[in-house]
């Protein structure tokens, strides 16, 4: 078993593992009235912090603080600090005040222990940093049902890990919970057996029904899966809204992307339009009237201004929570598609360079996929996973490089977004274009950002075989999804049909034939 320890979580690597709880109902409701009490303290703290965080921002030693040049990193850095403790908006002030705040309320301090009113404190004071630092323009307060987890500083005191099982003792009840352990789960007993920093509890929602979860933080790094052994070598990626290609030293893989979670869209959209239906027939003073566009087409009222309360029916209530459900099941289906893909390419290879894509752009054009997809977030996870690994991740500009218009012998063209096939009328390079962007985005100089056109064309020739196997079997896995799936064989249900020769070679112009070729195998979670 792990032995305790209180000392800073944040000197050594952590990871997380998760066990569901076995509460009984008595236990339930003590969490629930915990729950409640952090989430009230939290408020409390977070609203004396935000006007701590006003009183300092407009005193005349921050505004002198500003004025400090960038380059005098020490000086600015003290004048920051002399402010932040004169209005005491530092962490361990608000520590104080929290603690106070809970010894006046009584009930409060009767269902909550010291380590977890700090913690708390400290939650509400990182989220009043964010807007300092520019990651945020305003914090929100937490409404009934938004607060769903409390941890606390140690293993030693307070939210313990003890044998089995979860202790939390308090001024009114001490809490014994048992775990539901897998003894046959390998990333369970690597977590038992590690050292445990701390444990948060962690409230949800799953078909309509409430459950409880330890998250034990160990010290270490998590437990490695045979199957995903971090590889050695070099990979290129190239990431799209729809598909992403990676090219390693020895394979080639043409995958689409998160392409499982476009049903689960569809069925969440039809939820949101039967609950906007309902919310209209039962709050028709809530909207403006109907009206007509400058083409003629009938557009309905948008929400009048101001209007808050809103009458809603038990219908409603029902369709609302089964898409809160659909929509966390989603959540956790894109996580788990993310992690598989993450894995799969380390499983190439440690260092990986691939295009700094602008997600705030692909938002413009491509709103709604960019949304459930979240490719944002699987490359956060690309870059913890391979930090974690020891390996490396290096974006390159887009505009500087512009693979997807380069070719081996330097020629530049600009393709618009319906040519999928890169052809070259020059050299005679044929290849899929997202294939052949992941393949030069190898040959990138990090310091210069520029393509080693040599070192590109001498790879190709021991290369190309890997990436026409990597085409033919994206091909089969795309087929279904994509309008005009190009391959470079005829020999997997797509019709080729030969046109004009460009330069010295012909152009294969690929369509489908049939309505289906084959299933694409979901990943193994």
């Amino acid at each position: 078993m792990a032995a305790s320890d209180s000392t800073n979580p944040r000197k050594t690597p952590s990871f997380v593992i998760e066990i569901p709880l076995q509460a009984t109902a008595q236990q339930l409701g003590i969490l629930d009235a915990r729950l409640q009490a952090a989430r009230q303290l939290y408020n409390a703290v977070l609203g004396e912090a935000l006007t701590r965080l006003n009183l300092m921002r407009d005193s005349e030693l921050y505004q002198a603080a500003i004025k400090i040049p960038k380059s005098n990193k020490s000086g600015r850095t003290e004048a920051f600090n002399q402010a932040r403790s004169h209005y005491r908006y530092t962490e361990y002030a608000l520590h104080t005040y929290a603690n106070n705040v809970a010894i006046s309320s009584k009930w409060i301090k009767q269902h909550l222990d010291v380590h977890v009113i700090q913690k708390n404190a400290t939650r509400a004071f990182k989220a009043t940093e964010r807007i300092i630092f520019g990651q945020a323009k305003k914090v929100r307060f937490k409404s009934q049902g938004q607060f769903a987890s409390v941890e606390g500083k140690s293993n030693a005191t307070g939210i313990r890990w003890r044998g089995n099982r979860v202790e939390w003792n308090s001024t009114l009840h001490q809490l014994k919970i048992p775990a539901i352990i897998n003894q046959h789960d390998p990333v369970i007993l690597h977590g038992l057996n590690s050292r445990i920093k701390y444990v948060r509890l962690v409230k949800r929602e799953l078909n309509k029904k409430t459950y409880w979860f330890a998250q034990l933080v160990c010290e270490g790094k998590p437990y490695q899966k045979p199957k995903n052994q971090i590889g050695q070598g070099l990979v290129g990626l190239d990431l799209g809204v729809s598909t992403v290609a990676i090219v390693g030293d020895k394979e080639t893989l043409w995958e689409p992307f998160a392409e499982e979670l476009n049903n689960q869209q569809q069925e969440i959209r039809r939820l949101q339009r039967r609950m906007e239906r309902s919310r209209r027939a039962n709050n028709p003073n809530n909207y403006n009237p109907n009206f007509l566009d400058a083409k003629g087409k009938k557009k309905k009222g948008t929400i009048k201004k101001g209007k808050k309360f809103w009458n809603n029916s038990n219908h409603y209530r029902r369709v609302a929570a089964k898409k809160r459900e659909m929509s966390r099941k989603q959540v956790a289906h894109r996580k788990s598609l993310h992690g598989w893909l993450v894995n799969k390419v380390l499983t190439l290879g440690n260092n990986v360079k691939l295009e700094k894509v602008s997600i705030k752009g692909w938002q413009k054009i491509f709103g709604k996929s960019i949304g459930y997809k979240a490719p944002g977030y699987f490359q956060s996870e690309l870059i913890r996973k391979a930090e974690n690994a020891g390996g490396t991740v290096l974006q390159f500009s887009t505009q500087k490089t512009a693979l997807s218009q380069t070719c081996l012998c330097g020629r530049k063209e600009k393709k618009p977004l319906r040519v999928r096939v890169h052809n070259c009328p020059d050299c005679g390079v044929s290849m899929q274009r997202d294939i052949i962007s992941a393949f030069l985005s190898r040959y990138i100089d990090p310091s210069t950002e520029t393509l080693s056109f040599e070192s590109a064309r001498n790879g190709w020739l021991g290369m190309e075989q890997s990436l026409q196997a990597g085409w033919q079997r994206g091909s089969n896995k795309l087929s279904r999804t994509m309008a005009s799936p190009e391959s470079p064989n005829s020999d997997i249900g797509l019709e080729i049909i030969a046109c004009n020769p460009i330069g010295n070679r012909e152009a294969e112009v690929v369509r489908l034939n049939e309505t289906c070729l084959s299933e694409l195998e979901p990943p193994d979670f």
